[in-house]
């Protein structure tokens, strides 16, 4: 796993060892980045949000692109642990925040700030039902500029609503068992 464009490409990423994690793989994070440049404009400015983190693959792939800032989310230790050497690695600390909570109290912590942003990661572990309460959070506490972009990467099995209280099916797109549902608000 690497970071695939911009100031910080080609820089190694760690990530965890055994089965039970899956990174989006680099092919699909390339279309996912080619996608939100093409049909939703360019990161520069971007306040980006990325829930269920993980080694932080989504959120230091939109810094290393020219996002300004972008928040971590993740409840697990090793996962935080992980997180901060890949930020650390691709100098990213000052642009960073990483939140060690449930998804659920992540965006209400953030939402207390009246923290506002431009593009959200959502990639909750597949087949839990995730998508759906995590969406229904994400609206309920405002937590979106108006126009933000919401890219959902969830199983084929699963399928996510085309609406959410504002959100609204932009795109979805298929890789293999995955799939990447792309949401705009307004």
């Amino acid at each position: 796993m690497r970071v695939i464009s911009g100031t910080a490409r080609g820089r190694r990423l760690v990530s965890f060892r055994g089965d039970k994690i899956r990174p989006t793989a680099d092919k699909v994070k390339g279309s996912l980045f080619n996608i939100i440049a093409s049909n939703f404009g360019p990161l520069e400015n971007m306040k980006v949000l990325d829930l269920f983190s993980g080694t932080g693959n989504l959120g230091i792939e939109a810094l290393s692109r020219g996002a300004d800032k972008a928040v971590f989310v993740d409840e697990n230790r090793g996962s935080i642990n992980i997180l901060k050497e890949n930020i650390d690695t691709c100098g990213f600390a000052e642009r960073s925040e990483i939140i060690q909570a449930t998804v659920e109290s992540g965006i209400k912590i953030l939402s207390k700030r009246n923290t506002r942003f431009n593009l959200l990661f959502l990639d909750p572990p597949y087949g839990k039902g995730l998508i759906e309460k995590t969406m229904e959070e994400i609206v309920s506490r405002d937590i979106l500029e108006d126009g933000a972009v919401v890219i959902a990467e969830h199983s084929l099995r699963e399928k996510p609503l085309t609406e959410y209280d504002g959100l609204t099916l932009a795109d979805r797109r298929k890789y293999g068992d995955t799939e990447l549902s792309f949401y705009r608000k307004g």
